[in-house]
């Protein structure tokens, strides 16, 4: 199987995600943010393995679709939690040039996409 760069870097990113989440539960007290981030951060990845198994270039679209907007709230949160200072502004730093590394590779998928889609 070829190997897919992108889903790669969506499946470690959750790695971090779920790291990061646990340290907000059990160092932070943190129960809310930190749901929604793991929500968010870990359908990335989910929804671009979907995407590679879709059944059309529609259905492709639609699931990377998702992905980049799952991609865009993980970077809200991201920002919430290090505007309230509940993650070291170095971390935040590594794991959200992460996320946005994603969000740049999912909209450049979804451009070129839909581009072939309408040819």
């Amino acid at each position: 199987m070829k190997r897919n760069i992108v889903a790669e870097k969506a499946f470690n990113f959750a790695v971090r995600i779920y790291k990061l989440h646990k340290y907000l539960i059990t160092e932070k007290n943190e129960y809310i943010l930190a749901k929604q981030l793991l929500k968010s951060g870990t359908s990335i990845g989910a929804n671009i393995e979907e995407a590679i198994g879709a059944q059309s270039q529609g259905d492709f679209i639609a699931k990377i679709s998702i992905a980049y907007k799952e991609a865009r709230e993980t970077s809200y949160w991201l920002r919430l939690l290090d505007s309230v200072e509940l993650i070291e502004s170095s971390h935040f730093s590594s794991i959200h040039n992460d996320c946005e590394e994603l969000i740049h590779l999912l909209a450049s998928i979804l451009i070129t996409s839909k581009n072939k889609k309408d040819e």
